[in-house]
């Protein structure tokens, strides 16, 4: 699935670039894609994966730390841990500007 998220954002991404239909179509394009980022459905959507991201990461950090132990170079743990720490409220911070609501 990623592989193909790329592939198209890769393809749209070369249409833009490439196309002769001038700067006319580049702000269609650039209107189009914003009304469907804001669109709720999508919003909603995106917040739901980025949850599901991070209840994911914490298993798998878990399992990890179960595994590895205390294998792990004090570097990494101290990344981690500010990582970890970022959190605002309970709540990681969101790189995609969504809510955690």
């Amino acid at each position: 699935m990623r592989y193909r998220l790329t592939f198209v954002a890769g393809l749209a991404l070369g249409y833009v670039l490439g196309t002769r239909a001038g700067r006319e179509r580049y702000e269609q394009l650039k209107k189009s894609a914003r009304q469907i980022a804001q669109n709720p459905a999508v919003r909603n959507t995106a917040e739901t994966a980025a949850q599901q991201g991070r209840v994911y990461a914490g298993k798998a950090f878990h399992t990890v730390t179960h595994k590895v132990g205390d294998h792990v170079p004090e570097s990494v743990t101290q990344r981690v841990r500010s990582l970890r720490e970022r959190n605002t409220n309970g709540f990681p911070e969101d790189d995609w500007g969504t809510s955690n609501t």
